[in-house]
């Protein structure tokens, strides 16, 4: 009962915090609301195609489309460091194109069948025409990055492919292992979501005609944000809840062993872990087995503990926030972090 209230309190913290952030969520984006209305039109163009069964596919993806975090966090980091462009436009277009082709491709090695709680890709054709598309996306990601004429963009944007396809294939690899370390966590992390997110900060700062020192600033800025914000994704596969657009336990179905699941091997005695390491060991992820092992880390304190590192990697990130001279997209960053780990889905 003590841990079901401690967990009782926690999440009524977090809806508190949640419903405050989403009535800020439109004061957010007044910054560059003008530059994201344009982000959004020329985004849509660039995903047109004159092959019937692509345009159709890209059709799915509008239906499927986020909250376009990365984009924004380009744009208010831009504004924030001088002003956002047409420059800032341009390569928040591209950072969402190239995102989005990490999104399909993932979907396919995965075998993800939902996202955002409509069929996926490769769900609704086949793995072949998903990769294919997701290949459309990407090559349309790397002609517009070479049209912007920047090199240190082109050369962001490429580093940023490689070391999200490492990042794929390193978190293949920890599947494969009964039990990862932390280190092997966070270096898949590293490698996919904070890498991406640094780079939309660094050529965010780039775009506003940022010196040496604040793009560095900006990149580490992103980057720990990055962090927060993947930790946060990973705990809600620990809750059940239709609105998130994944089933609960999916991180474990695939064999991904997630920041609460590690803690909580971390914490157990060898008596208490041998039923749960023996689960991994032969892939036997029924229902039954996955309640278990949620309930493994949640008993185990694994929820409380991913929350305190999301909430580390949070600070360290406003701290570099803080820096910046005050204005009103500094605030909407400041409320854009807030978001990022308040928010319930």
């Amino acid at each position: 009962m003590e841990y079901l209230d401690r967990l009782s309190t926690v999440f009524l913290i977090f809806a508190q915090s949640y419903k405050k952030s989403m009535r800020n969520k439109h004061q957010i984006e007044k910054p560059v609301a003008i530059f994201f209305e344009q982000f959004q039109k020329q985004f849509l163009q660039a995903l047109q195609s004159e092959i019937k069964t692509i345009q159709s596919a890209i059709e799915k993806i509008h239906l499927s489309n986020g909250k376009q975090i990365r984009p924004l966090l380009l744009l208010l980091t831009a504004e924030a460091c001088g002003k956002a462009t047409s420059l800032s436009v341009e390569s928040a277009v591209l950072l969402e194109l190239l995102h989005t082709a990490s999104l399909i491709h993932d979907d396919v090695v995965d075998e993800t069948k939902q996202r955002r709680g409509v069929p996926s890709m490769n769900a609704i054709y086949d793995n072949r025409i998903a990769v294919l598309v997701g290949d459309f996306v990407l090559a349309n990601t790397l002609i517009r990055a070479i049209k912007t004429g920047e090199n240190q963009i082109v050369t962001i944007i490429a580093m940023l492919c490689r070391e999200m396809t490492e990042g794929e294939v390193k978190q293949l690899e920890n599947s494969e292992n009964s039990v990862l370390s932390e280190k092997d966590y966070f270096q898949t992390l590293e490698k996919k979501t904070a890498a991406l997110l640094a780079a939309c900060t660094e050529i965010g700062a780039i775009t506003a005609g940022a010196d040496l020192e604040l793009q560095t600033r900006c990149r580490q800025f992103g980057y720990l944000l990055g962090c927060s914000f993947q930790i946060k994704d990973d705990l809600f596969d620990y809750f059940n809840d239709q609105h998130i657009g994944k089933p609960n336990g999916n991180d474990i179905r695939e064999g991904k062993l997630t920041l609460p699941l590690l803690h909580a091997f971390g914490s157990a005695s060898a008596r208490e872990k041998v039923a749960f390491l023996d689960i991994l060991k032969q892939r036997q992820f029924t229902p039954e087995n996955i309640a278990a092992l949620i309930e493994f880390a949640k008993e185990k304190g694994g929820i409380e503990y991913a929350e305190t590192r999301m909430m580390e990697y949070k600070t360290k990130a406003i701290e570099i926030i803080e820096t910046f001279p005050h204005s009103e997209a500094k605030n909407s960053l400041l409320l854009l972090a807030d978001y990022l780990v308040n928010r319930l889905k």
